[in-house]
């Protein structure tokens, strides 16, 4: 059986970047998303991970084409996706909550959630793309 293949969005840093090692280190191949690709090769860097377990592709989540490419990508490269981990996003311009701009709180909902959104549903084509062809 060929190894689970994941998407991890937001690779280069933080929780995605310990997702993708534990995920490695788990033996899944894993597809490395984030905006950009030098966070992303300093990921696969720290894994000794093989050379075929990662993919690195660069994708802005908020992008449905860039969304759209980087499923493509994975399909092309393992045939499958069985995991998203839906884990790009942004915190945001540093502020006091009461001096918080409605222009700066719009900016901070539509990015994050069009990144959830249009991820869950490449991921959900994908996903059902495999379940069809079996």
């Amino acid at each position: 059986m060929s190894r689970p293949v994941a998407v991890v969005t937001g690779a280069g840093s933080g929780i995605g970047r310990h997702v993708t090692h534990a995920l490695l280190g788990d033996g899944w191949a894993v597809v490395l998303a984030g905006r950009r690709a030098e966070k992303l090769e300093e990921t696969v860097a720290g894994t000794g991970a093989e050379a075929d377990a990662t993919l690195v592709v660069t994708a802005d989540v908020t992008d449905p084409a860039s969304v759209d490419a980087l499923f493509d990508r994975a399909l092309e490269r393992f045939g499958r996706v069985d995991l998203l981990f839906n884990n790009a996003g942004s915190f945001g311009r540093p502020s006091p909550f009461e001096e918080y701009s409605h222009e700066d709180w719009r900016a901070l909902v539509d990015t994050n959630l069009s990144g959830v959104f249009y991820c869950a549903q490449a991921a959900y084509r994908a996903m059902n793309i495999r379940d069809d062809e079996q």
